[in-house]
């Protein structure tokens, strides 16, 4: 799973989001590592609905603009949790060989 589809799954994970809230999110999210283009954005979120990792969830219009709003599916529910298993993973084993590597 790229970062970005990650912190994306992640910002969808707290609530219905619009585009332009779930940027927001993952800047924050990021620290601010991350800043997603409006492109690269719909490119992420129309490959998670491809997926079933999320969804539709209703449309609005605010100051005449539509805005969609997208939402985790369970299937993008665990996803996510099996990527934050995976990537646990990798800490620790980066981390024991990083303290194995200063033991020397």
């Amino acid at each position: 799973m790229s970062e970005q589809a990650f912190l994306v799954l992640t910002a969808l994970a707290e609530e219905p989001m619009h585009g332009y809230a779930v940027v927001q999110s993952v800047d924050a999210l990021s620290d601010g590592r991350v800043r997603l283009r409006v492109g690269t954005l719909y490119g992420v979120l129309d490959r998670l609905v491809g997926e079933g990792l999320a969804e539709h969830d209703r449309e609005e219009v605010h100051q005449g603009r539509l805005r969609r709003y997208y939402r985790l599916t369970d299937a993008g529910v665990r996803a996510l949790s099996a990527e934050v298993a995976r990537l646990r993973a990798n800490v620790r084993a980066a981390s024991a060989v990083l303290r194995a590597r200063d033991a020397r």
